[in-house]
């Protein structure tokens, strides 16, 4: 009995198919993986801004409850608390220093530590987080927190000085790209 062209199909799957197969394969993951540490950069971006948030809120309600002394609160650009602020403890009984000193502790991150080898690492807010309190004039002071961010996107406003140039380290931070701010307005009303 002779053999019809149609009787030799191929059975199984050849070597080529399975080495295309999982080049395909691998390259899918390789794109998995790279988004994987894409949404990792994101979520310790957003981490670190709703902490600046919550610590700009923090002495803005500060100001407010203590406005009779709410120029005493002014720290300017310079001289911000925070990264840099060797110790951030006071013996004063003053309500202003008492505040800006618990403002510098958690802008530190004194919140949560890590302890190793006998000492503790404070860990617990932004990387490099500055405070700054400027007045603006009529009753108005602008109270800023800077941070150091994962990645170069955009400078903030000139305007915002708060950590200025404290965040140019690496060739991609250049110009301020990795500075990140947030900033509110507090209004003192004469009462």
């Amino acid at each position: 009995m002779r053999r019809t062209p149609d009787s030799h199909r191929q059975s199984g799957v050849s070597l080529i198919e399975v080495m295309v197969t999982l080049l395909i394969l691998s390259i899918g993951l390789l794109g998995v993986a790279g988004l994987q540490s894409r949404l990792q950069l994101s979520e310790m971006e957003a981490y670190q801004r709703s902490q600046a948030l919550l610590l700009l809120n923090d002495m803005a309600n500060r100001i407010a409850a203590n406005r009779s002394s709410a120029a005493d609160y002014v720290t300017g650009t310079s001289s911000s608390l925070g990264v840099g602020t060797s110790s951030c403890t006071t013996s004063s009984t003053v309500r202003v220093d008492i505040d800006q000193s618990e403002w510098c502790t958690a802008l530190q991150g004194a919140a949560e530590s890590i302890a190793s080898g006998g000492s503790s690492t404070q860990v617990g807010a932004m990387v490099g987080a500055r405070g700054c309190v400027e007045d603006i004039g009529d009753n108005q002071y602008m109270v800023t927190v800077a941070w150091q961010g994962m990645g170069p996107i955009s400078a903030p406003p000139a305007s915002v000085a708060c950590g200025s140039g404290q965040y140019n380290s690496g060739s991609a931070c250049i110009n301020d790209l990795c500075r990140r701010v947030v900033t509110t307005i507090v209004r003192v009303a004469d009462l």
